[in-house]
């Protein structure tokens, strides 16, 4: 079976500085993958290369059957196959919840009216917010904005979902509306890479967890990992309640 994600020894710098020094690892079908690591660590940077955001600057990385290591990789298209989702949720405010979500189904895959309004309520009804569709985004929680973010991607129908971060900016009584659509979707065999600092989520759901420090894979492993580290940093890392 051919990894939908394939990271193949990738670096990339900024400038001088090496933020990713050779980095492997493989996604596959169905498959949940965490990554998790201190700030500076390159693991938002690694999930960034993943949709094209950012430009690898050696190895090779294959998404969804592209190699975005070629010159003539199609990043539009490769984004029709790839969504994502940040920490801060990007709404249109001047848009209802509904026109949030069909927007892009109507202006990029050219979807009819009845048929967007339908695949909305879908979406919706997905991420628990299906009474929401007429609403505005300022009449929602973080969490409900949060969730019509992961709505909006999910409208695109991806082969791959990116969560950076998605609730770090979240109230923690909140986050867990959030974290329930996600195990939602992972249930449905969503293939999905998260950058996490939830180390239970992760556990619970990740079928392997990639700890990254200082540009590299340290260490890597299945829900079990967090629960038996094999080196002293990651040991570290999980006492500092990182």
């Amino acid at each position: 079976m051919n990894p939908r994600v394939r990271f193949q020894n990738v670096r990339k710098s900024y400038g001088d500085t090496e933020v990713l020094k050779g980095i492997s690892f493989d996604v596959f079908k169905g498959n949940v993958v965490a990554l998790i690591g201190q700030s500076g660590s390159g693991k938002s940077t690694a999930l960034r290369c993943i949709n094209g955001l950012e430009e690898i600057n050696g190895g090779e990385l294959y998404v969804c059957d592209r190699a975005l290591h070629e010159k003539d990789c199609d990043i539009a298209a490769l984004r029709l196959q790839v969504g994502i989702v940040f920490q801060s949720y990007n709404l249109f405010p001047h848009l209802t919840v509904e026109k949030n979500i069909t927007l892009a189904p109507r202006k990029v895959r050219r979807m009819g009216h009845k048929e967007a309004h339908e695949l909305a309520l879908h979406v919706l009804g997905q991420v628990g917010l299906a009474d929401k569709a007429n609403a505005y985004p300022e009449q929602l929680s973080g969490g409900q904005q949060q969730r019509v973010a992961i709505a909006r991607s999910l409208a695109m129908q991806p082969e791959l979902m990116l969560f950076d971060e998605v609730t770090s900016a979240l109230d923690p009584q909140i986050t867990g509306e959030v974290l329930k659509v996600i195990e939602g979707l992972a249930r449905d065999g969503m293939t999905m890479v998260l950058v996490t600092h939830e180390m239970g989520f992760a556990t619970a759901v990740a079928d392997q967890i990639i700890y990254m420090r200082d540009g590299i894979v340290w260490e890597a492993g299945d829900g079990g990992l967090l629960k038996n580290p094999r080196t002293p940093e990651l040991q570290q890392f999980i006492s500092n309640g990182l």
